[in-house]
């Protein structure tokens, strides 16, 4: 499966748990939606990130990814040391000049 590079580049920096190249992955405007919580700029994804890291120790195996109108999907089997893990997230995606402008994950 071939991803669009900057997917490519937060799989990578999710599954070496670099949370500094992950957040570059976003733009400095960036919103995350994960766990109920909102995450605003780079500077807090890397911080949300950083502390997800130390709490679960999550990497990510690409299953699939397609992209439509408004959004790029990403769904990936994620594992790590939370209850119930692995499981199949999906990792909803807005993507402009190369960079994640948005992120939202469901299960």
């Amino acid at each position: 499966m071939t991803l669009p590079k900057v997917v490519d580049d937060l799989v990578s920096a999710q599954n070496t748990f670099d949370s500094v190249a992950y957040a570059n992955c976003f733009s400095e405007t960036a919103v995350v939606s994960d766990e109920g919580k909102t995450h605003k700029g780079r500077k807090e994804i890397e911080h949300w990130i950083a502390d997800a890291n130390e709490r679960y120790k999550a990497v990510m195996k690409p299953v699939s990814f397609e992209k439509n109108e408004t959004e790029s999907l990403l769904k990936a089997e994620v594992s790590g040391t939370f209850p119930g893990s692995p499981i199949l997230m999906t990792f909803h995606l807005e993507i402009a000049d190369e960079l994640i402008q948005s992120l939202k994950t469901t299960v």
